[in-house]
């Protein structure tokens, strides 16, 4: 709801005195009045125009205004927009069942006009907070948006110049320890603005899946060679174990490219020097399933991640305090990872490694 538009209420009641005595009740307030005449005529009018709060009758001859609610609020689109049940049911019974379909307000039979008024502006006040409150999330979103594409440039430029300078013949061996972290870190950075932006395409519904047939251990051991530089540097070992026989899943492969690269990166950011990162590919039978299950474990042996993190690791920003390590976790790119899981219909866990360290299970 805008401040320089007025607030549009839609009354819904089948018997047309009591839409016109409702109209004229709030004749008096600068409102947008909409009307309708049954249950589907209002879940047509909230597709075209939805209103910043609905008036709903709750016994009407096509669905009940019960039926409504929970048509609206289990819409993503509307359950936000405030419900007030006007009916003649007085019940405690039906105020429960009124409440449990996601109404917020009732209104009794027959209407007392400053009772109906209060209301509906009370309402609308929880409308407008609520629509500020998005506005500001929006605003917060664009800008973050717009200051990682501006950082995609020096990003670019830093990532070709540590390439050019790793390529020197005379550079010393610690030299060349330098440039290989450098270029760890930049690359590390640009796979997070990478992540940022995928994940705000991901939250706003405009990313869509494009899959197509891949050989997820390609995808590994392409990871694999990706982070050997980096691994030779720390005396790091990439162990994969990867089943004889290959299948081609349907996947978005540049998604879980990302995904496996974010798992790996964590990895590393936790595995001791001289220690051993896991990559496991294994694959099951799905009865009824046109592809066959996947599982892709990827463990180190750093300090594990405390019990009471395995699941509020994979919120975004969520930070928690690796055990032992001091290290700063930072959810984003593990909130991206489940949500490219998830759209793809599996599940992600985490867990601790044996005898120390952390494991994650991509389950598909």
């Amino acid at each position: 709801m805008k401040n320089n538009k007025k607030a549009r209420v839609l009354i819904t009641d089948d018997e047309p005195r009591s839409l016109y005595a409702m109209e004229m009740l709030l004749s008096q307030d600068a409102y947008d009045l909409q009307f309708a005449n049954g249950g589907l005529a209002t879940l047509a009018q909230f597709e075209k125009e939805p209103p910043d709060v609905l008036l709903l009758d709750v016994m009407m001859p096509d669905i009940t205004g019960f039926d409504v609610c929970r048509r609206l609020k289990a819409d993503a689109r509307w359950r936000h927009i405030p419900i007030i049940l006007v009916t003649a049911l007085d019940r405690k019974d039906d105020i429960v069942f009124g409440l449990d379909a996601g109404a917020d307000e009732f209104v009794s039979k027959p209407v007392h006009g400053p009772e109906l008024r209060a209301r509906v502006q009370s309402m609308l006040r929880i409308k407008k907070q609520h629509d500020e409150v998005v506005q500001t999330l929006q605003l917060r979103e664009d800008m973050a948006t717009m200051v990682v594409h501006d950082m995609r440039s020096p990003l670019s430029a830093l990532m070709l110049c540590t390439d050019l300078l790793r390529r020197q013949d005379d550079l010393s061996e610690s030299q060349k320890n330098l440039a290989n972290q450098i270029a760890f870190l930049a690359q590390s950075l640009n796979a997070y603005s990478t992540d940022l932006l995928l994940l705000a395409k991901m939250n706003s519904g405009k990313l869509a899946l494009r899959l197509e047939p891949v050989d997820l251990a390609d995808l590994i051991l392409n990871a694999r060679k990706q982070y050997s530089e980096m691994a030779d540097s720390r005396d790091v070992t990439i162990a994969v174990s990867l089943p004889d026989q290959r299948f081609r899943v349907a996947v978005d492969r540049n998604l879980m490219h990302r995904v496996i690269d974010n798992l790996l990166s964590n990895a590393f950011k936790f595995s001791p020097d001289g220690g051993t990162i896991t990559l496991l590919l294994a694959y099951s039978d799905k009865p009824g399933a046109e592809q066959p299950g996947v599982c892709l474990q990827i463990g180190d042996q750093g300090p594990g991640i405390p019990e009471a993190y395995l699941q509020s690791i994979f919120d975004a920003y969520e930070v928690i305090e690796a055990e032992k390590s001091g290290i700063p976790q930072v959810g984003l790119g593990l909130a991206f990872c489940r949500l490219v899981v998830e759209a793809h219909s599996g599940k992600i866990t985490a867990g601790n490694n044996q005898p120390t360290g952390a494991v994650f299970t991509i389950e598909m």
